[in-house]
C-alpha cells in the first residue's frame, strides 16, 4: 500500500499550508486526516469549504453528528468514527444516542431516528431514495432543504471516509477515546 505522509506546515505543499494553519489555529492541533489531505490541495481546499458549509445547514449540532456518523459507521471508517464521536460528545449529544449510534442501533428519538435512517438510505443507496424513504423523512419534520443537507453530509463523509481506508489515517491521541473498530474488522 502506498504511504501517505502526514503532513506539518513545513511539509506540505505551499497550497495546503494555509488550510491547515487555519486547521490547527480553529482546534489547537491538525487532526491527521488533515495532515493526509494536506498532500493535494483541492482535497484539503474542498473538505474545508464542504465542511464549513454543511456546520451552516439547518441540522442542529446533535442532528449533523448523526448524519455524519450514521456515514461513517456504514463506511466502516474507524478514524471518523472515533473523530465524530469525539466531537459529538463534546457538542453535548446525549449518550444514549451516541451509543446507539456506535452501535448502528435505532435512535430513543423518533425524529433523529428517521434522520440516521434517512442517511443509511442515501448512503446504501447511493442517492436512490424511493418516495417512500422521502415521505418518512418529511413525515419525520424535516423539509426538502434538509434532504440535500443530508446529501451535503454524506458527500463531507465519502471524502474523509474513503481517503482514511487508502491512507490508513491513524486515530489521532485526541479521539484515541472513543476508538471505534468496523464490526467487519473485529
Amino acid at each position: 500500500m502506498i504511504d501517505f505522509p502526514l503532513h506539518t506546515t513545513d511539509t506540505a505543499p505551499d497550497a495546503s499550508r494555509p488550510v491547515l494553519e487555519g486547521v490547527q489555529n480553529k482546534y489547537g492541533f491538525a487532526p491527521n486526516l488533515f495532515k493526509v489531505f494536506a498532500e493535494a490541495p483541492a482535497t484539503i481546499q474542498a473538505y474545508a469549504q464542504l465542511s464549513d458549509a454543511f456546520q451552516k445547514t439547518s441540522l442542529s449540532a446533535t442532528e449533523q453528528q448523526v448524519v455524519l456518523l450514521t456515514a461513517s459507521l456504514l463506511n466502516e471508517c474507524n478514524y471518523c468514527m472515533a473523530a465524530h464521536s469525539t466531537v459529538a460528545k463534546g457538542a453535548g449529544v446525549p449518550d444514549d444516542i451516541l451509543t446507539a449510534l456506535r452501535d448502528a442501533e435505532p435512535l430513543p428519538d423518533a425524529k433523529l431516528d428517521a434522520l440516521r435512517k434517512f442517511t443509511a438510505v442515501i448512503v446504501q443507496k447511493r442517492g436512490w431514495a424511493s418516495e417512500e424513504d422521502i415521505d418518512a423523512f418529511v413525515s419525520a419534520g424535516y423539509g426538502k432543504g434538509a434532504i440535500l443537507e443530508v446529501i451535503t453530509g454524506v458527500a463531507l463523509k465519502t471524502i474523509s471516509n474513503y481517503t482514511n481506508h487508502i491512507a490508513e489515517t491513524p486515530v489521532d491521541d485526541a479521539f484515541a477515546g472513543q476508538t471505534w473498530i468496523a464490526p467487519s474488522k473485529r
